[in-house]
């Protein structure tokens, strides 16, 4: 064998068949919740979503996961390692919601036209597809200069809130799946426990949830509300569906263009922001990519699926360590775009939600979850834990904002009904929360930058962060609900104090010496 053949990476692995059902139910979740937020909320008929949607969406994650598979494959390539492992990659979860509930749902409610709605939710991806694209020529800067306890800090506040809580209330709201469940996924991926001919844990997980709802169901317990004549309606969806141009329906879009820029410019930035944490926390893995190559695909992707019909934008995904751990390399990423590809094209999707209790993959989240929330400390410096817990406290205060708005909407009201005054006299600082949380993921890594370099007596440093913060927050790019000038004054101000102390202190400061840090029983000099 030649020295290249022996030196050529492998695309597929043992530990790949981990991987892949792991991040393979990842995306069918996703796949599963956005396609009942089209026939569910947006009402939108089911010839559009397995006809339109879902075979356009399929085609744009099979190019984003082939094409990351491509980078992993070239890195281990260059570098001659054995264990570089492929960036996960999606639907962004977020602005799934965002797209559904704050562009789609009300010009469908106003219009009475669920088309109108998708071509909203068209253009919107349409536009933060080229904020992207751009973005990816700044991010390498961004990520040069920005302290990685900030950068996987914001991200852990994400992974602590939207990725893990809803799926840990879901497992224990229906705890004899969920429960028994994530005992067979921590046991196999945190214990190293071996299942039967080596089948991975996530594959073990669905089957025993999927198991145990169908037995339930006989004995009349229904835990996973699965029936017969769901299953049965479900094959009506079957068939062959190929994506195709819907640049006419983009275009359709556009009269609703000033209501689509107040949330697709401040959330393209969103994306950018959030696909430079996770390239970091490749990095922190050991997984270094090229930040423009990345951050510009998620831009062409996003417009490729949006000009095809898919109303739902592609994101660099959370989870990369995660799914190193347990042995994912190149192939499990390629793999799962395709077989994405197929269950969109031929309407599996239907038959999938029909048989299979989702809580019996909630579980394969909360792990996700976890796992980056603990990267966040684990791959930065002892003393910058403080800046950690500060730098996820916008996401915390961001998803305390939406539990409290989705409580009063289901009691048919809002906050500025009830009245802000009357939330604080119970606790609920609800103008706090909505000005803490507001760009949560950059406001997180602008304070956790300003507190690394305070810790590192970096006085410079930390007053340039607070100065940003303070041209982000008179912008209404953090600490704001949209983009406008002088939006947050008062914000602004607070940081435009911060950063004349700090400049004042890096001149003229006298310091103490720095001690040494006892963390765990070992020594961390300074």
């Amino acid at each position: 064998m030649s020295a290249t053949m022996a030196s050529r990476p492998k695309f597929w692995v043992p530990g790949d068949w981990n991987a892949l059902f792991g991040f393979g139910t990842n995306i069918l979740v996703n796949v599963l919740v956005l396609t009942g937020l089209l026939r569910f909320v947006l009402k939108m008929p089911d010839a559009l979503v397995f006809g339109r949607i879902l075979p356009a969406l399929g085609l744009m994650l099979c190019l984003s996961t082939g094409y990351y598979a491509f980078l992993a494959w070239k890195l281990a390539k260059d570098t001659g390692r054995d264990d570089v492992c492929a960036l996960p990659s999606g639907i962004s979860v977020p602005h799934m919601f965002v797209v559904t509930f704050v562009v789609m749902l009300p010009i469908g409610l106003a219009t009475k036209d669920p088309v109108q709605a998708w071509e909203a939710g068209l253009t919107w991806v349409f536009v933060q597809s080229f904020v992207l694209m751009a973005g990816g020529f700044i991010g390498p800067y961004v990520r040069k200069i920005t302290p990685r306890a900030a950068l996987l800090g914001s991200l852990a506040g994400i992974s602590l809130t939207f990725i893990s809580m809803n799926p840990a209330a879901q497992v224990f709201s229906t705890p004899v799946i969920g429960v028994v469940c994530f005992a067979v996924i921590l046991a196999n991926w945190f214990g190293g426990v071996k299942y039967f001919g080596g089948v991975p844990g996530g594959l073990v997980a669905i089957a025993v949830g999927t198991l145990i709802a169908w037995v339930s169901n006989l004995f009349g317990l229904g835990y996973g509300d699965l029936t017969v004549a769901r299953l049965g309606a479900s094959v009506s969806n079957f068939g062959f569906s190929f994506p195709v141009p819907a640049v006419g329906h983009v275009f359709g879009g556009f009269k609703y263009l000033g209501v689509i820029l107040v949330t697709a410019i401040p959330f393209g930035i969103y994306d950018l922001i959030e696909a430079l944490d996770n390239v970091e926390s490749a990095a922190a893995a050991g997984d270094s990519f090229p930040t423009t190559r990345v951050l510009t695909a998620d831009g062409v992707i996003s417009l490729i699926g949006c000009l095809l019909g898919n109303p739902f934008i592609n994101a660099v995904y959370i989870g990369h360590p995660g799914w190193k751990a347990m042995g994912g390399r190149i192939g499990y990423s390629a793999v799962t775009g395709i077989t994405v590809l197929v269950l969109t094209w031929f309407g599996i999707i239907a038959l999938m939600m029909a048989v299979i209790p989702v809580v019996a993959i909630l579980p394969i989240l909360l792990y996700i979850g976890m796992l980056i929330g603990s990267q966040a400390f684990q791959e930065s410096p002892h003393r910058h834990a403080p800046a950690i817990v500060l730098a996820l406290l916008p996401q915390v205060a961001a998803w305390g904002k939406v539990q409290i708005d989705n409580a009063l909407g289901a009691a048919g009201t809002n906050a500025a009904t009830v009245g802000h005054a009357k939330l604080a006299q119970v606790g609920v600082l609800y103008d706090g929360l909505e000005t803490l949380g507001g760009g949560a993921t950059l406001a997180g890594i602008i304070l956790g930058a300003i507190t690394v370099f305070i810790i590192d007596r970096e006085f410079d440093k930390a007053a340039a962060f607070a100065g940003a913060g303070a041209i982000f927050t008179f912008f209404g790019f953090i600490h704001g609900e949209a983009i406008g000038i002088g939006s947050m004054p008062t914000v602004a101000v607070a940081y435009l104090g911060v950063a004349g102390i700090l400049f004042f202190l890096s001149k003229y400061a006298e310091f103490h010496p720095l001690p040494s840090v006892e963390v765990h029983g070992a020594q961390e000099a300074d």
